[in-house]
């Protein structure tokens, strides 16, 4: 039968194909979590979990030529990764941040922006750049950790591709 456990590790074949799912599930999941043993400067935070959540948006760049024909009005889509870098773990919960709260804050501050045209969220000509949009992203989730966090401390990397 095709249901009989597997000599070699006695998992039934459906159990080891949904295992097989749950461990592809988890290697792609949009979550980053590592430790580094780094000499560079990345030593001094090695705790690292991240984020990532994606978002849509339509922009120009004000018809600016150093932009060529990018700088009419034309859509983008982003994936946005945050990473919150830490020396410690949070004594008790062992971790760098709690993963909820981190997702949820950068659902709320990309919520913002999300299939949003730029040139009105940003009506005083402001070139929006992909460099612009980490910086105003970044801006916003340290502004809700520092609200709502009490317990992290670290460094916030956002980064837009």
């Amino acid at each position: 039968s095709t249901d009989t456990p597997d000599a070699t590790n006695g998992i039934s074949p459906p159990i080891a194909r949904m295992q097989q799912h749950l461990n592809s599930f988890f290697a792609s999941a949009l979550l980053l979590l590592f430790a580094t043993s780094d000499t560079s400067g990345a030593a001094r935070l090695p705790f690292t979990l991240g984020v990532r959540d994606s978002l849509m948006i339509a922009h120009s760049f004000h018809n600016h030529p150093s932009f060529g024909p990018a700088g009419g009005m034309h859509g983008a889509t982003y994936t946005c990764d945050v990473e919150f870098c830490s020396s410690n773990l949070v004594e008790g919960t062992n971790w760098v941040i709690d993963i909820g709260k981190a997702s949820d804050i950068l659902s709320a501050v990309l919520s913002k922006y999300n299939l949003k045209n730029l040139d009105e969220v940003f009506p005083n000509g402001e070139m929006t750049t992909t460099e612009f949009m980490c910086k105003i992203i970044h801006d916003g989730v340290a502004a809700r950790i520092r609200e709502e966090v009490a317990d992290f401390r670290g460094e916030i990397r956002v980064k837009l591709w």
